[in-house]
């Protein structure tokens, strides 16, 4: 029989992926009895509904996140689920058991910890994993196409990884703000990103990428870039000289280097960065203003809630494996209570 202290001590910890290494994935490892955790200054205490899978996850696996943790460590930073406690100095608090969804450490596990100031309320009538991506992957691909892309109607904008949680919902809000849209995915994805509204959905891997884009668009307007080495050349290349815009927000494929001389000589375009978290912190009022628009847009249906494939926690180790190898289409997210 469970004596009262047992029954305390249970209480007080979670199920949780550790990561014990930076060797990747494979040193992710599903424990159950790590300490639950406070909520600090400023913190709510959130029951996890879903945590969402994306490819900083890989890179904090790997130790190559700039600014990642250091291992051992919680992992996953996004999630949605109800406040079960605050910490103090929390200004306007929201009510106990309100659904949020925002990041912060230690997201895949049955409870975490995150920061209140970007806590945004599940919308109405959707559920936790339907609201995953909204305060990452949609607010980086607004940020992308209007903050810093500065998309106009009629633009010619390249989506890469465009089948990826941020691809997916950079194709659907470009066509929204009136653009052409040339997408690349890996074949067996071109059915989704068509589906999405794509003007041209082309294969990522086709040596004459560059050449079929500029046949297409006489050069384009606007770049997502979040692909890196096997994608950068390619998006510097067909890229209007001087007012056209490559927007880089991630090196999936590894590291691509550019020099002054490039600039100057061989592709005369403005190469701009995007790190959510960074802006979010930075320049706290553009962040809030892309949410508000996030909010307009749901609201409008453009934003419709998400469908992400959701796993059990032990699987959190084999899908960053597959998302690490582009195997993966879409969102996918962890229920740490299965």
């Amino acid at each position: 029989m469970e004596t009262d202290e047992q029954h305390r001590t249970a209480a007080q910890t979670v199920r949780a992926l550790v990561q014990r290494s930076h060797r990747g994935p494979k040193d992710l490892i599903l424990t159950t009895g790590h300490r639950r955790p406070a909520p600090g200054p400023g913190e709510y205490l959130i029951r996890v509904g879903a945590a969402g899978l994306n490819f900083a996850d890989v890179m904090q696996a790997h130790g190559t996140y700039g600014g990642g943790p250091q291992a051992p460590y919680v992992a996953g930073f996004e999630a949605a689920g109800e406040i079960v406690g605050a910490g103090p100095g929390i200004e306007s608090p929201l009510p106990a058991d309100t659904h949020v969804v925002g990041s912060g450490p230690g997201a895949f596990a049955q409870y975490m910890t995150m920061p209140a100031a970007g806590a945004i309320p599940v919308p109405s009538g959707w559920g936790d994993a339907e609201a995953l991506g909204l305060v990452l992957n949609w607010a980086t691909a607004l940020a992308a196409l209007k903050t810093l892309g500065e998309i106009r109607s009629g633009d010619a904008v390249l989506v890469h990884a465009a089948a990826g949680g941020v691809g997916q919902a950079a194709v659907r809000l470009a066509r929204h703000y009136g653009a052409r849209v040339i997408a690349t995915a890996s074949p067996a994805k071109h059915d989704t990103v068509r589906a999405l509204g794509a003007d041209e959905v082309l294969d990522s891997a086709r040596p004459d990428l560059a050449e079929e884009i500029t046949r297409l668009t006489g050069g384009v307007d606007l770049v997502l870039e979040s692909v890196g080495r096997a994608t950068f050349e390619v998006s510097l290349s067909v890229t209007k000289p001087f007012t056209g815009r490559v927007v880089v927000f991630g090196a999936a494929s590894g590291e691509a280097g550019l020099t002054t001389h490039d600039l100057v000589f061989s592709h005369q375009v403005q190469i701009k960065g995007l790190h959510i978290g960074a802006l979010a912190t930075a320049a706290p009022s553009i962040y809030r203003s892309l949410l508000v628009e996030i909010e307009a847009l749901i609201a409008r249906g453009v934003y419709p809630p998400g469908r992400p494939r959701v796993h059990a926690l032990a699987e959190g180790p084999a899908m960053l494996g597959q998302l690490a190898a582009g195997r993966t289409c879409g969102k996918h997210a962890l229920d740490p209570w299965r």
